[in-house]
């Protein structure tokens, strides 16, 4: 059996993440830095196009109700039935997804809802202060601390939005009700047909592929070794304690085990005595390179719950939930909605400004409370579960490498993370 990283000085941690998305290479940069001896395995090639890439590139401190809320069970119900909905599931007989299904459910009430929001806005205003750490500390992603608009097509939905800044302001998070006027002030490069909207200012956003590839190149130069295009294939588990992980390319030792594979976690974590519901929602984005209207600030369609972002001189629009297991396939039909979505909202676009864009896919893993799994296992003492972080995964992967290193050293997280447990549905 070799080791994990041939370079490992003497004392140095050994720490194999397996999964190398946004949270395994933050994961991995925040052990580096702490002068751990890290070792990352993919499944996919080194030229991946997973979740971490093609996402909204968006940091929001002011998503703090999770995707578990009142009313979603029956929005979710009501969009069931339209294939181009922001919001679908499936129907196929599934065991998984009748738990997950059922746990959802359960999860969706306001008392889950006040206090799962204190955790995600601590999280999310602690993974804010890392982006700007990071950037000021010479990493190079695009970050713009411009703030984020919610834009309402109608009256009722501008009402929605402002009882949600009334309760972001309750929990010390600044947000602002602007009419349709005051919207064209703040944002003067874009055309909106909007009633009004709600604006955020300390959300902020970046180029994901940018910030990836920051930090992979870090990593690297730092002495991180990859494992690309390497499956998972079992684990060596004595005395209540993880040894080594097998893999196609052999066996891999370590000290500490981080579990960060996105969607593909429980089947990559099954062996561990591990109990992770878990659904993967696809979601697609669209990239125009050349726009016909460039915004400043970054945006949601609050209606049609699309993402629209300026990243450079392009802009991306990224949308849609669909929950459909782990198929990567893309849905003209749900790609279709996004597009048909942008000139009701920016009145200056066309449809056919998206003829001969290739749509991107990614499957986000979404647990059943809208909460990450984020702890160390009961079952096993060296292993950290770091996954299903949903719409959030690039928001919060600062903050989250911040706490797993903390747990790898043994240190108490500075954010009381009791709520993400990763056992707490077993």
């Amino acid at each position: 059996m070799r080791p994990s990283n041939p370079s490992n000085g003497p004392g140095m941690t050994r720490v194999v993440i397996v999964g190398s998305g946004v949270i395994g290479l933050s994961t991995a940069d925040a052990c580096r830095r702490r002068g751990h001896a890290v070792t990352i395995i993919d499944r996919q090639p080194e030229a991946r196009d997973g979740c971490s890439f093609g996402n909204a590139g968006m940091v929001v401190p002011s998503h703090f109700v999770p995707l578990a809320a009142p009313g979603m069970v029956a929005l979710g119900l009501k969009w069931m039935w339209n294939p181009e909905s922001p919001f679908y599931v499936k129907p196929r007989l599934d065991a998984a997804l009748l738990r997950w299904g059922w746990h959802f459910w359960r999860a969706s009430t306001p008392e889950r809802v006040r206090k799962a929001a204190p955790l995600i806005r601590d999280l999310s205003l602690a993974s804010r202060q890392a982006f700007v750490d990071l950037a000021q500390g010479g990493l190079d992603f695009g970050l713009v601390e411009k703030g984020l608009v919610m834009l309402c097509k109608t009256a009722h939905g501008v009402e929605e939005e402002a009882r949600t800044a009334s309760q972001a302001r309750d929990l010390g998070i600044p947000a602002e009700v602007l009419d349709a006027r005051q919207l064209a002030r703040l944002d003067p490069g874009v055309t909106m047909d909007v009633a009004g909207g709600v604006y955020f200012p300390k959300d902020c956003h970046l180029s994901p592929g940018r910030f990836m590839a920051a930090l992979q190149g870090r990593l690297q130069e730092s002495g991180a070794v990859f494992h690309w295009g390497t499956e998972v294939r079992g684990w060596n588990v004595q005395n209540g304690s993880v040894r080594g992980v097998e893999t196609s390319a052999g066996a891999i030792e370590g000290d500490v085990f981080i579990l960060a594979g996105g969607s593909w976690s429980p089947g990559t974590g099954r062996g561990l005595a591990l109990d992770l519901p878990m659904q993967a929602g696809k979601g697609y984005s669209l990239t125009l390179e050349r726009p016909r209207q460039l915004p400043a600030i970054c945006s949601i369609f609050t209606e049609a719950r699309v993402a629209v972002t300026p990243m450079g001189g392009a802009l991306r629009f990224g949308g849609t939930m669909e929950i459909a297991g782990l198929n990567e396939n893309i849905n003209a039909v749900r790609v279709r909605g996004i597009v048909k979505s942008v000139p009701a909202y920016y009145p200056a676009f066309q449809p056919g400004d998206f003829d001969g864009v290739k749509p991107w896919r990614g499957l986000r893993p979404c647990t059943p409370d809208g909460l990450p799994y984020l702890g160390r296992s009961r079952a096993h003492a060296n292993l950290v579960v770091a996954t299903g972080h949903a719409m959030m995964g690039l928001s919060l992967a600062p903050i989250t490498g911040r706490i797993v290193a903390d747990l790898v050293d043994g240190q108490r997280p500075e954010i009381d993370i009791a709520l993400l447990a990763p056992d707490r549905f077993a």
